[in-house]
């Protein structure tokens, strides 16, 4: 499993490699939380398909 996403403000790419790992990007647009247990996105009231662009892999 893989946690990673890409944020479409600043292009930054997050990716969590712990279970308790929570990272910003940059700017502060968009966070991700879950760590490898679960998937868990942090952005504005817009849909989620204008803050980020989802990279995860996962079964």
């Amino acid at each position: 499993m893989r946690n990673i996403i890409r944020c479409k403000h600043c292009g930054d790419t997050i990716e969590l490699k712990a279970t308790h790992d929570f990272q910003l990007c940059t700017r502060t647009s968009v966070g991700i939380d879950g760590g490898l247990d679960y998937l868990k996105r942090i952005f504005g009231s817009n849909p989620a398909e204008e803050h980020y662009e989802e990279l995860s892999e996962y079964e």
